[in-house]
């Protein structure tokens, strides 16, 4: 499952660190402007994957949301956000934490993601934003 932690840098950078499978730390492919408003790459980060899971750290709902999508084989890309950072995630998706989004589209928190599954819409949403590896 690939995780991004956000974290500072001296002069107002922000450099994004991903955990790979492994559990080792690599760069990852995400760019984060520091001049650029957290509203915008918030948005910007939604658009740019198929899936995306906005958490606290040690959040269980999380947790439990990427254990069913791995199950299917989607590994979604994941912020865990400083509390600093949960309001103007809260602020721009206009949900709570955990907040997943398919496709460019809020699904909720976790009683979303278990409402699409059970229903048997889970897996066609994801192919249809193209999700799965491979």
């Amino acid at each position: 499952m690939q995780g991004v932690r956000c974290r500072p840098l001296a002069g107002g950078e922000v450099v994004a660190v991903a955990a790979g499978a492994e559990g080792k730390r690599r760069g990852a492919a995400l760019s984060i402007d520091g001049a650029e408003p957290p509203e915008k790459w918030i948005e910007r980060l939604i658009g740019e994957n198929p899936v995306v899971i906005f958490s606290r750290r040690g959040c269980c709902m999380c947790h439990v949301m990427k254990r069913l999508l791995a199950t299917v084989g989607v590994h979604p890309t994941v912020i865990e956000l400083e509390e600093a950072e949960e309001t103007a995630a809260a602020a721009s998706a206009a949900v709570g934490l955990p907040a997943l989004f398919i496709g460019g589209a809020p699904v909720g928190g976790l009683e979303g993601l278990m409402g699409l599954h059970l229903s048997g819409l889970l897996v066609p949403r994801l192919q249809e934003v193209g999700a799965f590896c491979g």
